[in-house]
């Protein structure tokens, strides 16, 4: 109910997608552990979706949402079919970092006010908890300390044991508080007790607004149930598949969007909880969206819940998401991925609620950084022998078509600078990878140097740059021939090719 709420949606829906989702993601699960439902992240991704699209908490709303879950659905579903559950590990550990943290700080911001007690304003999720923290008069004593102490029972309750139900105790406590004392806060409201009835009824007209962002989350929702799942494999060494579980989380979605629901996912508290309760199988899941199902009809007895208990499980839940200490041990080990960190979570936090656009931009900055590495080849050069005749170029780095240019100009300044060079000596001892158009350069640069009356000499060539540069020059400057077990064979049938005489190739009509 309470993530219900984070996604702008009534408390029931909450019910709904902790009920059938998780029986029909263990017909595929992979994992024994996971726990498929409502989670902090994907329900903020929910709402920055939805925001724009109609009035959060409405019946248009409510239909957005279901569509958003089919879209999830149909996604995730596609990419496990084809195998292709692999594509949530393409997004870098800072991007991930840096969003989940940013998404985080967002989350606890929106529970703030209630939590608080004060009347939340349409400012914006940051702006709404700053004025609800600078306007103390606005709050009230009576939510705070039920805030509080859901978070004691919470954070304090597991420091006892595991087993302790922080949250159940939170629950009941404050809906009989809340009945006895005639609580006149804001308190969940009607819930309506129904059964689920299958939803066909889908904003369709909205399904181009809503394609995109669908996509962002199938995928990045995705990357929590991998975690977990992954983690829990490697724990227990027993073996795990992602497109199953992409499958599985295909599945739920779809039984989401039919259950008049919204986009669910993996959680790492409950999946967490359910291992250390001694799941053995996937079923163990299902058990609980059918426990859930069969409380539906009681759910009108947490009606007088007040919303400052639900901010506060919420806060408790999603407060382990922010990992600034994982940000500052970034910054020691690597600046650019610090930056690319960072600058993830800021872009995420300035597009609220349109965190999607925050991801989009964290992942275009990890490329951005990868490629600039990429370029950062390194080429030193010496100038040696008896009359300093010889001159040695040694690139450190990568050589590929983004990083030859330098190369050139680097022979060329040096050359003019040292007329008296007689002798190229190439050192790739450095040198990581080449790619082909690095491969074509080389030989280039030789031909060049040579046409300059400079002797040209190759040394300490790798595994791979003999790969690379062997097929061209086979037998000259030192470079032995390339061994067929370390040949490229596209290269080697390209030289084969280039070598041919005009009069060999078949005419056009044979």
């Amino acid at each position: 109910m309470a993530y219900a709420q984070i996604a702008g949606l009534p408390a029931y829906i909450g019910l709904f997608a902790g009920a059938i989702p998780p029986i029909a993601a263990a017909l595929f699960a992979s994992s024994p552990f996971l726990q498929t439902g409502p989670g902090a992240l994907t329900s903020l991704m929910t709402f920055g979706a939805l925001a724009g699209h109609a009035a959060p908490f409405s019946p248009e709303w409510v239909r957005l949402a279901a569509l958003l879950a089919l879209i999830v659905g149909v996604v995730r579903f596609a990419l496990g079919i084809t195998r292709l559950g692999g594509v949530a590990y393409l997004m870098s550990q800072p991007v991930l970092t840096g969003f989940t943290t940013a998404a985080a700080i967002l989350i606890a911001a929106s529970q703030l006010p209630r939590v608080l007690g004060a009347e939340p304003s349409d400012a914006g999720v940051l702006r709404e908890a700053f004025d609800a923290l600078i306007a103390p008069n606005d709050w009230s004593p009576i939510a705070i300390l039920l805030g509080t102490l859901t978070l004691v029972m919470m954070l304090g309750g597991k420091m006892l044991s595991s087993w302790f139900p922080g949250v159940l105790i939170a629950v009941i406590f404050g809906v009989i508080y809340s009945d006895i004392s005639g609580y006149t806060g804001e308190t969940v409201g009607s819930l309506p007790g129904d059964f689920i009835s299958l939803n066909l009824d889908f904003e369709w007209g909205a399904v181009g607004g809503l394609l995109i962002p669908g996509m962002v989350i199938a995928v990045v929702g995705f990357a929590e149930p991998a975690s977990i799942a992954r983690t829990y494999a490697a724990i227990d060494r027993t073996p795990w598949s992602a497109d199953r579980e992409m499958l599985g989380q295909g599945v739920a979605n779809l039984a989401s969007a039919f259950s008049g629901a919204f986009p669910v996912g993996g959680s790492f508290s409950r999946s967490s909880l359910n291992r250390f309760a001694g799941a053995k199988t996937a079923w163990s899941g299902a058990i609980t969206g059918l426990a859930v199902l069969a409380t539906l009809p009681l759910s009108p007895l947490l009606e007088k819940l007040p919303r400052a208990v639900l901010a506060a499980i919420v806060l408790g839940s999603v407060v382990k998401l922010i990992r600034l200490d994982l940000l500052i041990k970034l910054s020691g080990q690597s600046v650019m991925q610090a930056l690319v960190a960072i600058g993830t979570a800021v872009a995420t936090m300035l597009a609220s609620p349109h965190v999607e656009r925050g991801l989009l931009v964290g992942i275009a900055l990890s490329i951005a950084a990868h490629l600039y590495r990429e370029m950062q080849i390194v080429y030193r050069t010496k100038v040696t022998g008896d009359d300093n005749n010889v001159l040695r170029i040694e690139p450190r780095g990568v050589v590929w078509f983004g990083s030859t240019p330098n190369l050139e100009r680097t022979l060329a300044q040096t050359l003019a600078e040292n007329p008296q060079v007689t002798e190229l000596v190439l050192d790739v001892a450095g040198v990581g990878r080449i790619d082909y158009t690095g491969a074509v350069a080389f030989q280039r640069l030789i031909d060049d140097a040579e046409a300059a009356g400079l002797e040209v000499r190759i040394e300490h060539m790798s595994k791979n740059a003999h790969r690379a540069l062997g097929v061209l020059m086979d037998g000259t400057h030192g470079v032995e021939p390339v061994p067929k077990a370390h040949a490229n064979p596209l290269m080697t049938k390209a030289k084969k090719i280039f070598e041919k005489k005009e009069g060999d190739f078949p005419s056009r009509r044979s």
